[in-house]
Order: C-alpha cells, then sequence, then structure tokens
C-alpha cells in the first residue's frame, strides 16, 4: 500500500532539490499516514472548499520542527 501527506505552501527552489517549510510540513503529514491513506493539512482543505471531495477530521497534532498544532484530516473517497 501506498501512503500520501499533503501541504500547500512555499516551497525553496536549490540546486540539491526543494526546501522550506511546507516541503517540512508535507513531509511531517506524511509521517502519520498508514498505507493506504491520503492525508492532508487543513490548509489543503481549506483550499479545496467546493470541490467535492471528502474529508475526515484526524485530530490535532504537533508537527515535529513546526510551530503550532496543525488539524490533519484524511481524504477519503
Amino acid at each position: 500500500d501506498i501512503r500520501a501527506g499533503l501541504h500547500t505552501g512555499e516551497v525553496e527552489r536549490r540546486r540539491e532539490g526543494i526546501a522550506g517549510i511546507g516541503v517540512h510540513i508535507a513531509a511531517r503529514v506524511l509521517a502519520l499516514a498508514g498505507g493506504g491513506e491520503v492525508l492532508v493539512s487543513r490548509t489543503v482543505r481549506d483550499l479545496v472548499t467546493g470541490s467535492g471531495l471528502t474529508f475526515v477530521n484526524r485530530g490535532t497534532h504537533t508537527l515535529k520542527g513546526v510551530p503550532d498544532q496543525w488539524e490533519i484530516l484524511e481524504a477519503i473517497e
């Protein structure tokens, strides 16, 4: 099973790839996902409002190295 973690935010392009807080948050959201799950930050959910996508709240989490608490949701079919 694959897993995915999604967040949207600013990304820094560097010679060796990408970096920045947006990449860091996406990696932390991914770390919470289990096999077959697609987890997203509340930022993603808010940006796709009206799209018909469905989300289930997975609670508020502390993401290592990221300030504040983050609402994480599971995207479902």
